[in-house]
This record gives structure tokens, sequence and C-alpha cells, in this order.
């Protein structure tokens, strides 16, 4: 991709809205740290008369709190804003789920990269993206369409290319403990958490505990998946073989509805 310079302004750890901004256009919140990115940034976006800076921040929390104070069409957000906050996306989708992200990064990485598309950002560009190309890509963006480059492009699909094969290929599997083993057993049957720290002689804060280890190794996010999962990959049959042959024979489907609770 192109490269350049933004530049921008704003007082500290504070959120400045734009007092003339007009409802009209795309409305663009800048967040970033460093006070020449705001300013070249919003000198860029007032050329054009369709798009509009709504308001302008310097830190996480002040986003936050820009995007529930000002109607957002598009974030711009600085990558390294977010760096070590891993749910900091989610949550910005959850709280604004009709404003889009564009994240600038100072370095491409194949698995940050990919990691920001997967939980919801629309567009990662570098830096030093040119003016123009950033003008580009808050509008293309802004009508619903996904920036990515070629590199990113192969990135994304090597990624979900490779995990799929984990999932089919039992080579390359996951490995689980008994004890995680013995809990998804219960957990295909119906248990709730007490009934499985009852079973297997624990607590219930430990049996929380194995699920999250559980569903991040097997790449689901709830005992639905987590069941399901087991059924298409046949996960317990050898445990139940090992442990009861009888219920192995028996085991197609869960026993009882399946609980969403934790």
């Amino acid at each position: 991709m192109n490269v350049v310079h933004f530049d921008t302004t704003a007082r500290s750890n504070e959120e400045l809205p734009e007092e003339n901004a007009s409802p009209a256009g795309i409305r663009v919140v800048l967040a970033d740290s460093q006070a020449i990115y705001r300013v070249g940034m919003k000198k860029v976006f007032a050329l054009e008369d369709d798009i509009r800076v709504v308001a302008q921040v310097e830190t996480l929390q002040n986003l936050y709190a820009a995007l529930q104070r000002y109607p957002t069409d598009v974030v711009v957000l600085e990558g390294q804003l977010i760096s070590g906050t891993i749910d900091a996306i989610p949550e910005l989708v959850r709280q604004a789920p009709d404003a889009k992200l564009i994240v600038q990064v100072s370095e491409t990485d194949e698995s940050n990269t990919v990691e920001l598309y997967r939980r919801g950002v629309r567009g990662v560009v570098p830096r030093s993206i040119s003016p123009d190309l950033l003008v580009k890509c808050v509008r293309k963006i802004a009508e619903g369409e996904t920036w990515i480059d070629n590199q990113s492009i192969s990135w994304v699909i090597e990624a979900y290319r490779s995990q799929a094969t984990s999932l089919t290929d039992p080579k390359v599997q996951p490995k689980l403990s008994k004890k995680e083993l013995a809990i998804i057993s219960c957990i295909t049957r119906g248990m709730r958490n007490k009934e499985i720290a009852y079973q297997i002689g624990t607590t219930e804060q430990v049996i929380k505990n194995y699920l999250r280890k559980v569903y991040d190794k097997l790449g689901v996010s709830d005992r639905l998946e987590l069941a399901l999962y087991c059924l298409h990959h046949e996960l317990l049959k050898k445990y139940l073989v090992e442990t009861d042959p009888a219920a192995a024979a028996a085991h197609t489907e869960p026993s009882q509805p399946l609980r969403a609770k934790m």
C-alpha cells in the first residue's frame, strides 16, 4: 500500500468535539495519542465536503466516551492505543455497533492483522498511508466495504485455511486432558457446573476455569458450540470407550437439552 503521514491537534487527555461539524456526510472520530497525527488528519478531511471530524481523542477511555456522545460513522484509531488490550475492539464494536473501525499500524504483522479483522475492524492501514488513500479508505468503509490489501487478504485466507484444517484433521487437533474430557462429557449430557463439580469432586470456579481453557483450545465460544464440536468430531468416543464402553456405544447426542449458562 502507499505511504504518507498524518498530523493532528487536540488537548491532552480530553475528548475534543468539533463545534462546527455538520450532521451531514461521514462523521469521523480521530483517536490518536500523537497530536501531530490528529492535526494532519483533520486538515486532510477538512478539504473533503463529505467528511466531518466530530471529535478528537488521545486515549482509549476518551474514545469510549466520545462514541457514547457523538453519532459516529468511522473511527480512525491508532493501533498503539489498543496495544495489550485484547478486548478493546470487541468492546468498541459493542458500544458503537454502527461505527466502523480503521486501525493505523506502524508495522504490518501477520498475526496482529488477522486478529484485528477477526475482531471486527474494517480496515488496517499503515501510519504512512497517503492522504488520498486515507480519504478513499474512509469513504469505502463508510459505505460498508472492507479495506484490505493483497498481503492481508493472503494472511486472512491462510489463517482460516489453517483453522479449518485444525478442526478437521485429527492429527492436529488440540490435546485434552482426561479431566477436560470428563468435564466435556458432562457438558454434552446437559449437566450444570455445580453438578459437574460435585461429580468430579471440585468447585464450580475450577470447572469454569477448565471450561475457559477448553473453549480456547477448541476455538469455541460456549457450551452449545462445544457440544456440537464434540459430536461432529467424535471427540469423546475414545474417552468413553476407555471409561464406559456402554455409554460410548450409545453416545450419539446430548441426553438433555444444553444449557447456555456457564
